[in-house]
């Protein structure tokens, strides 16, 4: 099973001090049987103490304060990581649709994660489940038809959304990033009956032209009876297997954001993003991403509100 080397820093300069800033950091790795942490470690400006907990979605995060006035905020996470995703995958080819029911009936996260967000443009996404939705598919076949859809009918382009573009927009534009294609899949696959969520991770090609390479990842899970929680990508049309770090899931990007926070002082920010992925066999992928966040200012005590990915979408 591959091993992973990942080296994550989140880097926001202040163009004069700001104080009091308070901050929300989900970047461990999700606990489950498919990863397994070798060693992580963090290493955060002025060395704040870091307070754990596990959220409702099952997300270990963790929180920390900087009260003194900073021109800087560095966050950097080292972890060493093994994948441990059986291959091939053994996905079930006769579950239906309709074994789901009794499974969501008995669960809340399952009901939660099965409810259909609000959408204006109904009738477009009531067109895509009729040529999706079959009674004969399995479960598994729906799923990979609505990846490989997406894949093929959305465009994949950087730059033309941003984290609060709202499906309406991405059915709009039919193009976004990793982060549009999984809310779009995961409000398909909510109308056709089947629970899914978010996941916020990293991608680990190893030179085989995925796309999302240099920055945090998304893609979906969508709940199988008889199996769990199946990983799918359609930004690259394939299952989540071994090159697929998960860190979070949720209903949406909001609940896996991996840094938000808030700070007072009227500043002006910037961010830089740097993540590299090591291999076993000693090569290393790596990027630099600087983002323009919009310029804030306001009077010296009144509290900003800095969402870290607001400008640092999901790729």
């Amino acid at each position: 099973m591959p091993i992973f080397k990942i080296h994550h820093i989140t880097k926001y300069e202040y163009d004069r001090p700001v104080k009091e800033s308070m901050n929300n950091i989900m970047i461990f790795p999700f606990q489950s049987a498919d990863q397994e942490t070798l060693e992580q470690e963090f290493f955060i400006t002025d060395k704040p103490e870091v307070f754990s907990y596990t959220d409702y979605w099952g997300n270990k995060a963790g929180t920390f304060n900087l009260m003194s006035p900073h021109k800087e905020l560095v966050i950097e996470s080292k972890l060493l990581i093994r994948t441990l995703v059986p291959q091939p995958l053994q996905l079930p080819k006769d579950t239906y649709q309709k074994d789901i029911a009794k499974h969501v009936d008995n669960d809340v996260h399952l009901l939660e994660l099965a409810r259909v967000s609000d959408v204006k443009d109904l009738s477009l996404m009531q067109e895509y489940v009729k040529g999706l939705f079959d009674e004969s598919k399995s479960i598994a076949t729906i799923i990979e038809d609505t990846c490989a859809f997406i894949f093929t009918h959305f465009t994949y382009i950087k730059g033309i959304t941003t984290i609060e573009t709202t499906v309406d927009e991405i059915l709009e534009k039919q193009a976004g990033v990793c982060q549009d294609f999984a809310h779009v899949m995961l409000e398909l696959l909510r109308m056709m009956g089947i629970p899914s969520r978010y996941v916020s991770g990293y991608i680990c090609p190893n030179k085989n032209g995925m796309r999302g390479e240099g920055a945090t990842h998304a893609w979906v899970e969508a709940y199988i009876p008889g199996y769990g929680w199946a990983g799918i990508d359609p930004t690259n049309n394939v299952w989540a297997a071994n090159h697929h770090v998960k860190l979070a899931v949720g209903r949406s990007f909001e609940d896996c954001t991996p840094i938000k926070g808030t700070f007072k002082g009227p500043a002006k920010q910037s961010l830089s993003v740097y993540v590299s992925v090591g291999y076993e066999d000693g090569e290393t992928f790596e990027e630099l991403t600087k983002v323009q966040l919009e310029k804030q200012s306001a009077a010296d005590d009144a509290e900003i509100i800095i969402d870290t990915f607001a400008g640092q979408q999901q790729q």
